[in-house]
């Protein structure tokens, strides 16, 4: 483990102080906060990137922001950030090198956003999602269906590990019933993200959950036993929101589902053996199968299910009228890549089983991509840390470290537009300042998941935000303010250090 960067040591240096580092240990350190950067000059690019975009949206474009005019601004954010790294000697090399192992932590994600168009085209085209909307509209009625979709979603969660996997399978499904039932897609996706994440917090498996232990200085399961006592009283008031919710929304879905039904079964073959493949993806996840071996795997079983289940489908997918080796194939791959439309009887549903396969994907490939330019260069130039430390230094009390780490959180979810670095540069910054406080070592892992973790998805051009937006087919702000889970979690991890509820103190042994 290497050692930490030294800030104090450059206190008197009103200018950028470079720390000279090992090729060798590059990759280790390219997370380490290396710069001391003016507070006002780091958060200069910050501000004026979200007047930008404020502006893109909401005076703009407005929901097609997200179609290449947000990407465009967040390199110009990126452009800022450099001109400010420039400005204080920074040398431009070092910030594309930021920007290189930004785009590289993103490998896994691309690849998993790239399967999940394909997992939708195959599984739409083999009937699998078409079943699971057949199944959910005989049971699921628009009064209990938002309770019901964040059950749901929180134990598929929890079983996997993954918000991210539980909304490309199960949460696809549910936008589609929710569609089906003329209920609200912001409000369906905000039910679907509140269990996703809700299940993603307390899962041994959830990668998050193991970081934030990890860069507090706790273990796992003290780190699960504690977060409970903010999670579960968010979870219930979810519930209860939902609950409510769901007795106001217009039962009038339900006078047309026999109709819909009757489409549904006449445009593809409908059978409760087609869950056998989604329950094999979930069962591999939470075997702890990587969930790009799973999504992947999950693909192929669907195309194999297609051509048993579908084939006159697949042969009109593949241009033909009879299935044979070319158009199977054609028809396959293109589920697998473009988009396809399946006709029924009923206009309303046509729109619903339509999907864009991995071309579909691009967008948001290309948002993550430009999102992790701006990072990139705003971690190079060293206003990441400078952005956490002035927030720690606004607070003295212990509410107030509780609430310079939230705003931390918050801040990097928006400036560095990753999950991760809002866990990991804010756990570096203030464990000290816990340890110094007498606080033990699980208030500040709690803390960097209930505001870490969960906010990201509410930004649109976070990783999560997008990947979210464009897996469920939802504008971020669309469903932003439904996600009741993801953004009450860090007003009640404030308001128990408020009233100084559990915030456990450091044992001390003589």
């Amino acid at each position: 483990m290497n050692p930490p960067y030294n800030l104090q040591s450059h206190r008197q240096n009103r200018n950028i102080t470079q720390v000279t580092i090992s090729p060798m240990s590059l990759k280790e350190n390219s997370k380490e906060p290396r710069l001391k950067l003016p507070i006002i000059q780091a958060l200069v690019p910050v501000f004026v990137l979200v007047a930008l975009l404020f502006f893109n949206v909401i005076y703009a474009f407005g929901d097609d922001a997200l179609s290449g005019s947000n990407q465009f601004l967040l390199l110009v954010g990126g452009a800022v950030a450099a001109l400010v790294g420039v400005y204080n000697g920074i040398s431009f090399d070092k910030m594309i090198d930021e920007v290189a192992e930004n785009i590289k932590s993103t490998t896994g994600a691309i690849l998993i956003l790239l399967m999940v168009g394909a997992l939708a085209g195959t599984w739409l085209l083999s009937g699998i999602i078409p079943t699971m909307i057949y199944y959910g509209l005989s049971l699921l009625k628009p009064s209990i269906f938002l309770l019901s979709t964040v059950v749901i979603c929180a134990i598929i969660s929890i079983a996997t590990g993954s918000s991210w996997t539980t909304s490309a399978t199960v949460g696809i499904a549910m936008i589609g019933i929710a569609n089906a039932l003329g209920i609200d897609a912001g409000m369906a996706a905000g039910a679907v993200i509140s269990g996703a994440y809700f299940g993603d917090k307390l899962s041994p498996m959830s990668d998050t959950t193991n970081l934030a232990p990890a860069m507090a200085g706790t273990d796992l399961f003290t780190h699960i036993k504690y977060m409970t006592y903010t999670t579960i009283p968010s979870f219930v008031i979810t519930l209860l929101f939902f609950g409510i919710l769901g007795l106001t929304l217009d039962p009038n879905g339900e006078s047309q589902t026999s109709e819909m039904l009757a489409a549904i079964d006449t445009a593809f073959m409908v059978s409760p053996w087609l869950f056998v493949v989604p329950a094999l993806v979930i069962f591999m996840i939470v075997k702890k199968v990587a969930p790009l071996i799973a999504l992947f795997t999950g693909t192929l079983l669907a195309a194999a299910a297609a051509l048993w289940t579908q084939p006159e489908l697949v042969a009109l997918i593949g241009g033909g009228k009879d299935l044979d080796m070319v158009t199977a194939y054609k028809g396959l791959m293109n589920a697998i890549t473009v988009s396809i439309e399946i006709p029924t009887t009923y206009a309303p549903l046509n729109d619903l089983f339509t999907s864009s396969g991995m071309a579909g994907m691009l967008g948001t490939i290309w948002l993550i991509l430009c999102a992790m330019v701006f990072g990139g260069i705003m971690e190079a130039i060293g206003a990441l840390s400078s952005i956490s430390e002035a927030l720690l230094k606004l607070f003295h009390t212990t509410f107030g470290l509780f609430a310079s780490t939230v705003a931390s959180c918050l801040a990097i979810n928006i400036a560095a537009s990753d999950q991760y670095l809002a866990i990991v540069v804010p756990g570096k910054m203030y464990a000290k300042a816990y340890k110094e406080k007498g606080l033990a070592p699980e208030n500040l892992s709690r803390t960097l998941e209930d505001s870490g973790t969960v906010t990201s998805a509410l930004i649109p051009w976070n990783t999560c935000g997008a990947y979210q937006s464009g897996v469920l087919g939802v504008d971020t702000l669309s469903y932003a303010g439904y996600a009741i889970f993801n953004w009450i979690s860090p007003f009640m991890t404030l308001l128990f250090a408020a009233f100084r509820i559990k915030i456990r103190q450091i044992a001390h042994t003589k």
